[in-house]
């Protein structure tokens, strides 16, 4: 698809993407050279550089095929093609978190652990939010005067510990008090589990699933 392509539909999909309150909807239409081509809440497309900043969105890393960027001190991952992403402000007052699943149907983007970035996947099947040890360590959590657990390992049985986070925020939905496990062994994200999802009412239709906060 060329860059022009990526444009309209970056374009199209913004102009029929559901509003968020306080959101600005990011879209990646192309790439031009090392700079991110970003679309802003339907505005013209605009070639942006890693450390360059365009209507409160800051561009922080380019990839060939993807962009990370910031708002509000939120980060999240733009691919190319794919639907455009909302990030709130810090208020964290939203209600309606959209998401879009990837190449592998897996539902995977990025937040924030008390206010600390974190890759996360939603899995429906998991009674929790896990988080492995590493992870935990870089988000600086204070998980082991948590409730130690024990669980089942490649390695046998080991101790995790069960903990309760301040804030877990996606875009600009946030929620407060959120029971976590921490896992001894370290993993490739954060399992977003029932102890946030049951906060939410769940849609999905094909690859989109969208979370409707509970009153």
């Amino acid at each position: 698809m060329t860059i022009h392509s990526f444009a309209l539909a970056a374009l199209v999909a913004l102009c029929l993407a559901p509003s968020w309150a306080h959101a600005q909807a990011v879209a990646l239409a192309g790439m031009l050279g090392s700079k991110a081509l970003l679309v802003v809440d339907a505005n013209p497309p605009k070639a942006v550089g890693a450390g360059d900043e365009f209507q409160g969105v800051k561009v922080i890393a380019v990839t060939k095929e993807e962009a990370t960027i910031e708002i509000s001190g939120a980060r999240r991952t733009l691919r190319l093609g794919e639907a455009p992403v909302s990030v709130g402000a810090r208020s964290g007052s939203g209600k309606r978190i959209v998401l879009m699943a990837d190449s592998r149907g897996h539902f995977v983007n990025t937040g924030t652990i008390n206010g600390r970035v974190m890759q996360y996947m939603v899995d429906t099947g998991a009674s929790t939010i896990a988080i492995g040890r590493t992870d935990a360590d870089r988000m600086v959590l204070n998980y082991k005067n948590g409730e130690p657990v024990r669980m089942n390992t490649a390695n046998g049985v080991a101790q995790g510990w069960r903990i309760r986070l301040d804030s877990v925020r996606l875009g600009d939905v946030e929620v407060l008090g959120v029971e976590a496990i921490v896992t001894p062994e370290p993993m490739p994200y954060v399992l977003l589990g029932n102890s946030f999802l049951t906060q939410f009412q769940m849609t999905r239709i094909n690859d989109q699933m969208v979370l409707e906060k509970r009153n």
